[in-house]
């Protein structure tokens, strides 16, 4: 098996100038995607439905589904370039390929965590490939793009990864001269790169960045809101809980924001229509500069970090209070209390859960409900 390094000269965006040859059978069966999809299995029953094999929680359970796009967004210093090496280094681990394509750090960074982890130098050696591109594509000739593109396409031929992470997908589209904020271009990027990467098989992960307003981000990564609309398997938001660093432990909430193929979500606990589903806690335990204890552990209702804190109190009480005088049905309660409306369904979903609301519309009181006094 050959092994690549950071030297590689690779441009995984030359593929937007590709001929339907260069992947194979993928870019041929494309090559035809007007004409009418085999049915058979779907209709036979032999059809099998996605499951999230790909990386894993402490329990085994799966985070990513071959062949589909993920993401893996949060606020800088998170925990998400950890949980993705975290997947790496469970794929190394078992003998299984890993590339990783980074436009914000460099190797000595991304290797270290793994070396840090306990990763042994043999298994980064033998399974696993780093990219970092620096070039625009448009100042590169012809055949500097036919060199690209047939790099990339070798490393996902022989090593054939069941996991590709593509790190600082912001800072790729505007290398690339993309417009963040432009849908067009995000649906440009996902159909050129990261679902082209996905036709070899393997789960590919995009780490992107979420916008600096926290009360108005909800599930999204900054930039096009097609970021989050193109996903095909999973997508993941981070909660920081407690800050990493050397020489002491950290914490962030890994919640789902988003489940195309639905097999992850009954496998974590509910936390309504903002916060979505708490699937696990990523914990990184610092023994100094040179080792890290990292975790996955499954949430526990009512645990550390577990429902007191996720509850969404504050409209919570609104929606109460609202519901004093009489049942109101959802509309009615958006427009008597405002505000954001998915914040407000939040707090009726958790009212309904806990027993405080009848679920038929229009919803009324079925017991008083009292805050947390922390939360007044």
């Amino acid at each position: 098996m050959t092994t690549y390094d950071e030297t590689m000269p690779g441009d995984p965006w030359a593929t937007l100038e590709e001929s339907p040859e260069d992947n194979g059978s993928q870019r041929k069966a494309e090559e035809r995607s007007w004409r009418p999809v085999d049915l058979t299995d779907v209709l036979n029953g032999t059809y099998v439905t996605p499951e999230p094999t790909v990386g894993a929680r402490d329990d085994g359970e799966g985070l990513f589904y071959p062949g589909r796009t993920h993401s893996i967004v949060g606020e800088s210093e998170g925990g998400k370039t950890w949980l993705a090496l975290f997947a790496v280094a469970r794929e190394l681990r078992r003998a299984c390929g890993a590339v990783y394509i980074d436009f914000e750090d460099d190797e000595h960074g991304v290797v270290g965590r793994l070396l840090a982890m306990g990763v042994t130098r043999d298994e980064i050696r033998g399974h696993f490939a780093y990219l970092h591109p620096e070039e625009k594509l448009e100042d590169l000739d012809k055949a500097q793009r036919d060199r690209g593109r047939s790099d990339l396409a070798a490393v996902m031929e022989d090593l054939k990864p069941t996991l590709v992470i593509l790190d600082g997908v912001t800072e790729a589209m505007t290398l690339f001269g993309l417009e963040i904020k432009d849908n067009g271009d995000a649906a440009r990027f996902a159909r050129s790169l990261s679902k082209w990467l996905a036709g070899y098989g393997a789960a590919v992960v995009e780490i992107d960045h979420v916008v600096k307003n926290a009360e108005t981000r909800g599930r999204y990564a900054i930039g096009g809101v097609h970021k989050l609309n193109a996903i095909t398997g999973a997508a993941y938001t981070l909660d920081n809980r407690t800050p990493f660093g050397i020489g002491r432990t950290g914490k962030s909430a890994v919640m789902i924001s988003k489940d195309r193929p639905g097999q992850l979500r009954r496998k974590g606990l509910s936390r309504g229509a903002v916060k979505g589903f708490w699937y696990c806690d990523l914990v990184i335990e610092s023994h100094g500069a040179g080792a890290v204890t990292a975790s996955l552990p499954v949430p526990v209702e009512g645990g550390e970090g577990g429902a007191s804190r996720w509850k969404p109190t504050i409209y919570m009480d609104r929606v109460a209070k609202a519901l004093t005088g009489g049942p109101l049905s959802k509309r009615a309660l958006r427009s008597a209390i405002g505000g954001r409306a998915e914040y407000v369904d939040n707090g009726l979903e958790q009212l309904i859960a806990d027993g405080y609301v009848s679920s038929k519309t229009p919803h009324g009181l079925l017991k008083s409900y009292t805050p947390p006094r922390e939360d007044q």
